[in-house]
């Protein structure tokens, strides 16, 4: 029981973070698509994510497997909230894309450090099930922040959102304060062992783990190929609304809860039948659908349309994010599990640049919709070979044996 107010805490701060953070990806894209116009300045907001990355994750996995996760979460979140704080105030477009990728470092941060917390906070046979609340909890963020959006952009202005976001942070913080304590080690006496050594050492570390592992590199390496894919995808999604179809501010607030109600239906399925829903299954399904809803929604012409779409995405997305969080978790060591992630994710934040890149420079030179379909295509691709592989019977002992790391 004691455990569970923990796992119940973990998901209230989770909960809370997300509803700020849709609070604020809404009016971040709504501020620069009013001032500029332009869906390439709105996938400039979707490079600053990766670009923070490589940034910071060369160096930050080494030290999030080191530090006492607990604390440095707690601290990111309240640097990004001050840093969010001063969106409304800052003189020009060039300072808002300056601090958006300070918040995106702190936010690049977090995700890895996140994910050793919990893996460790989490035991084995709970894992699956929590990943599918985190999924509930997370759709609810997405179904109640898009409406709170909406209306606060009703009643004020889309800066009225941005200090939403930054109040929500400071929440989430508090939350984390009354978590227990994983680690014993400190930030100060770790801070003092990294080096340049130290993080080549971790480089060849993860790279000779990778070699051992191939499958578990292949089935990551998908995931991150469907996170390069719908980050791109994404980055059009504001524009191909509001300037294809039509749509106002509030109506795409709308639009992005419809997509939250797609996520909770399909974390509440994974939720009530996560002792029968096989990880392979939600992976190579999960991937081929999540594909299909982007079609769907590039395809559209009209609100209904689009709404089909978007909630495809979100239902399909569930079941492929709660089988590779699971099949991660149970297969990657916790005790490198920050350097692993980080490591990789700067080769996910590449591929990120470059194809959001592409995607904004053609829908800007030719059309929105064409590109959105061609890259949905695209993804189908993937989403298929994920399926394929993932469901080799003579791989299917990766889905249910926690390896060790083979020193």
């Amino acid at each position: 029981m004691k455990n569970w107010k923990y796992f119940l805490l973990l998901l209230g701060g989770i909960g809370i973070s997300n509803i700020g953070a849709w609070v604020y990806l809404i009016a971040l894209n709504l501020i620069i698509l009013n001032e500029t116009g332009s869906p390439l300045a709105i996938a400039w907001l979707y490079i600053l994510g990766p670009i923070a990355t490589i940034c910071s994750n060369s160096w930050a996995g080494s030290l999030i497997d080191r530090i006492n996760t607990r604390k440095f979460m707690i601290g990111l979140d309240i640097s990004r909230a001050f840093c969010i704080a001063l969106i409304p105030v800052l003189p020009s477009l060039f300072y808002v894309y300056v601090i958006v990728l300070i918040i995106n470092i702190g936010s690049a941060m977090f995700e890895p450090t996140s994910m050793v917390y919990m893996t460790k906070l989490i035991p084995e046979k709970d894992r699956q099930r929590f990943n599918a609340l985190r999924s509930f909890i997370n759709s609810c963020g997405t179904l109640i922040g898009p409406a709170i959006a909406g209306l606060l952009f009703w009643m004020g202005t889309p800066y009225t959102a941005i200090y939403v976001n930054s109040v929500a942070l400071i929440l989430s913080a508090f939350i984390i304060m009354l978590l227990p304590n994983l680690d014993s080690q400190t930030v100060s006496s770790e801070m003092e062992k990294l080096s340049w050594k130290l993080i080549k050492s971790d480089f060849k570390m993860v790279y000779k783990f990778s070699q051992t592992h191939t499958f578990i590199l292949k089935v990551y390496l998908l995931f991150v190929g469907m996170t390069i894919f719908m980050t791109a995808l994404d980055s059009l999604e504001a524009a191909f609304a509001k300037e294809v179809i039509g749509m106002s501010d509030t109506n795409y607030g709308f639009l992005l809860s419809i997509f939250g109600t797609g996520i909770i239906l399909g974390s509440l399925i994974n939720t009530i039948f996560s002792k029968q829903l096989a990880v392979n299954l939600l992976i190579g399904a999960g991937s081929v659908f999540t594909a299909v809803g982007y079609i769907a929604l590039y395809s559209s012409h009209g609100f209904i349309s689009a709404a089909t779409g978007t909630f495809m995405i979100g239902f399909a997305i569930t079941f492929a994010n709660t089988g590779y969080l699971t099949f991660y978790q149970n297969n990657v060591p916790v005790k490198m599990m920050g350097r692993f992630s980080s490591l990789f994710s700067i080769v996910e934040a590449f591929f990120i640049i470059v194809l959001t890149v592409i995607i904004g420079l053609t829908a800007e030179l030719t059309s929105i919709r064409p590109v959105g379909l061609i890259g949905s295509l695209t993804f189908l691709l993937l989403g298929i070979s994920a399926f394929k592989i993932v469901m080799t019977k003579k791989r299917k002992v990766h889905f249910k044996e926690k390896l060790t790391l083979n020193n």
